[in-house]
């Protein structure tokens, strides 16, 4: 947007009737905002996109960040109808609510993978991992600073897709005491060192 009046009425602060509708000639400018010479938001793009829509840069590791093409930035933002920044602003709360939504929460979670990996890699590294996890499970899950401290001192320096989903299943149906985990369920090593390596820490 030019301006948020252009988005918004100056003298309600509600989205004017006239500009609701979406438009994908003023999303496409919109992503040129951010987007280099190559039509790609990469990581200075990324860390200003962050800082427009009020996300700070350094909490969601913007510079490690997967690349936007023009053509994931146009889908994303028709299927949230967005075409300016404050149009994006007004969908957070909305978007707060998904996280609320286990169904839905599960969805966002397991594309966030797929986002935020390199593309020609198979997996994330585990810094990314860490800051990934941070924001989607860091204020929900008891036990996650704890897992956090697992992580940083261990030899893990990637993360896959089965550990990445099983982690999310871990921190919903395990408790925060280990009370209940199966030692003989299907989880991956990562989880089961973890565990090891929490008990061992409860027992000195």
């Amino acid at each position: 947007c030019v301006s948020k009046s252009y988005c918004r009425s100056q003298a309600s602060g509600k989205v004017i009737s006239g500009e609701e509708h979406f438009s994908s000639k003023k999303c496409l400018a919109w992503f040129y905002e951010y987007a280099g010479p190559d039509e790609v938001v990469g990581p200075e793009g990324m860390e200003k996109f962050c800082e427009d829509i009020g996300v700070e840069p350094e909490n969601v590791k913007a510079e490690s960040m997967g690349f936007f093409t023009k053509e994931e930035w146009l889908k994303g933002m028709t299927s949230l109808q967005c075409d300016c920044t404050e149009k994006l602003q007004s969908k957070f709360d909305f978007l707060r609510s998904q996280l609320n939504d286990i169904s839905s929460f599960k969805n966002i979670y397991r594309y966030a993978f797929d986002f935020a990996r390199d593309k020609d890699q198979r997996s994330l590294d585990i810094d990314t991992a860490k800051s990934m996890l941070a924001l989607l499970l860091g204020r929900t899950w008891p036990l996650f600073s704890v897992f956090y401290q697992y992580l940083e001192q261990s030899k893990y320096r990637v993360m896959n897709k089965d550990q990445w989903y099983n982690v999310l299943e871990f921190s919903r149906t395990v408790h925060a005491d280990l009370s209940n985990y199966d030692e003989d369920g299907a989880w991956p090593v990562l989880l089961d060192e973890f565990v090891e390596w929490q008990k061992v820490r409860q027992a000195s």
